[in-house]
């Protein structure tokens, strides 16, 4: 039963480090589930279905045939029907990422019929500035949204703060690195808390992004504070770092948004 359940295929496989890792999934049909730039989507796998053979215990146990599933924000660009991509961390007690850094190209995976979440840009009104902030594979909606039609909006500004803890876990540095040079609305802001673990060194930012906010990173790059009233700021990643710059922002007018309540600090939790 499991095996039928399976309906996609992993086409690329790009290590970006030892422990994260770019897979593109493509449905057997050829039939692309809609979703919006910053939506989610289910990966799933059976119990039976390896797992890496450095993977640790697995807390729970699980029926042969059990399907283990996850949600996933996609990467790609909702506008491409070519694969979906997703930007995924190993975590060795987990159940589902040891079985997923176990497949090889070719090996078949279960993707979910539907996409979630109100994590997208739809939310924000035009001609607003736009501050994406993440840390390790927390990147992933942005880069679905950059890739999509973030920088088509009606907007000033475009930013994103992308924190690691080293530079090989910015997956996504060259993409958005030559993004930046090809566009005066948009600005990539890396760093990472290791700098020296850096073989080649690093000549980039290396605070917390807290503090980076706090010092004025953003207001240095663009020659004007963010407020309330001309910027939508979105947070993904560690909840320390979401949790304390919601504070931050809210210390400053900034409010969160939700569906009962419109506001500026758009949060996806993990």
């Amino acid at each position: 039963m499991a095996e039928k359940e399976l309906n996609s295929v992993v086409t690329h496989i790009i290590q970006v480090s030892p422990t994260m890792r770019i897979i593109r999934v493509k449905p057997e049909t050829g039939d692309f589930p809609e979703f919006v730039a910053g939506q989610y989507i289910s990966l799933a796998l059976p119990a039976e279905a390896p797992r890496v053979p450095d993977a640790e215990p697995e807390e729970k146990e699980y029926k042969p045939g059990q399907m283990i599933r996850r949600m996933y924000s996609i990467a790609s660009s909702s506008v491409s029907k070519e694969y979906l991509e997703f930007y995924i961390t190993i975590v060795r007690s987990g159940a589902l990422t040891p079985r997923i850094f176990a497949l090889n190209i070719g090996d078949r995976i279960q993707l979910g019929k539907r996409t979630s979440g109100m994590f997208t840009l739809d939310e924000v009104p035009d001609g607003m500035n736009i501050i994406l902030i993440a840390t390790g594979t927390g990147v992933a909606p942005y880069i679905s949204m950059v890739r999509s039609n973030a920088l088509q909006k009606s907007l000033e500004k475009l930013a994103v703060i992308h924190g690691a803890a080293n530079s090989w876990d910015l997956g996504y540095y060259s993409e958005l690195t030559l993004i930046e040079s090809l566009s005066s609305k948009f600005n990539y802001i890396p760093t990472i808390l290791k700098p020296e673990k850096e073989p080649a060194g690093w000549h980039g930012d290396t605070r917390l992004i807290q503090d980076m906010w706090k010092q004025g990173v953003i207001e240095k790059k663009w020659g004007f504070k963010p407020t309330p009233e001309n910027a939508h700021i979105f947070l993904c990643g560690n909840p320390d770092m979401t949790s304390s710059m919601l504070e931050i922002l809210n210390e400053e007018g900034f409010v969160q948004h939700t569906r009962r309540q419109p506001g500026q600090v758009h949060i996806e939790s993990w």
